[in-house]
Order: C-alpha cells, then sequence, then structure tokens
C-alpha cells in the first residue's frame, strides 16, 4: 500500500474540521427551530462520515492518478469518481430509509465540503 501524501491528509484535516463547524451549525439549527432530536445528531454523522470520507478518497485517486500516463490517470479518476457517487447515493438512501437517521441531516453536511473548499482562499489570503 502506498503512503499516503501529506498535502492529501492535510487538505483532509481542513474539510473534516470545516464540516465539523458547518455541522455544529446545523445542530444550533435544528435546535432553535424546535425539531431537534437524536435522528438529527445521528444523521449528521452519517453525513459527515460520508462527506469527509469521499473527499479523501478524492484524494488518494488524486495521489494515485498523478504517477499514470493521462490516458490512465482520466480513466482512473472517471471510474474513482462513478464508485465515489454511488457510494454517496448508498449513504443517502440509508439517511432516507432508517429511521434513525434525519435525512435532511445526512444529505445538507454532503454540500458542506464544497462549501469549505470555497471559502479556502478566504483562509489562505495571508498565505
Amino acid at each position: 500500500m502506498k503512503k499516503i501524501d501529506p498535502t492529501v491528509l492535510k487538505e483532509t484535516g481542513y474539510i473534516a474540521t470545516m464540516v465539523l463547524i458547518f455541522s455544529l451549525a446545523l445542530q444550533s439549527v435544528f435546535l432553535i427551530i424546535g425539531k431537534w432530536d437524536y435522528t438529527v445528531l445521528t444523521g449528521n454523522l452519517l453525513g459527515f462520515v460520508a462527506a469527509v470520507g469521499n473527499f479523501f478518497l478524492m484524494g488518494l485517486s488524486v495521489q494515485s492518478s498523478l504517477g499514470k500516463e493521462e490516458k490512465d490517470a482520466k480513466s482512473l479518476m472517471k471510474v474513482s469518481q462513478s464508485l465515489r457517487l454511488l457510494l454517496i447515493f448508498v449513504i443517502a438512501l440509508i439517511g432516507y430509509l432508517v429511521p434513525v437517521f434525519n435525512t435532511i441531516a445526512v444529505l445538507i453536511p454532503l454540500l458542506f465540503p464544497r462549501i469549505a473548499v470555497a471559502l479556502r482562499p478566504v483562509f489562505m489570503k495571508n498565505k
């Protein structure tokens, strides 16, 4: 097994931190509107694991594709994206079908990495 590149770990750590902050805000919103129960917490945890895990797997795919020919790298990235999308779909389906999870609390954290990536330049402005 290949060693995980420090950049993949660093960026995954950033995403995990931001998703955690956004997840705490999500919990607060549910609490403020009076809709919080344990399913919101479990759903948020499932969404957190899915979002951060998806980003980490993407990072590993990018790392693996760097040493390959362009055609092979494109193929690897397409397969990786398809499998990760399938995994996200299965997790969303589980979040919908299993009553221990709040569906909205599962789905919303899946958007958090995208927001975190968009906000990254704001935090990197000084560097």
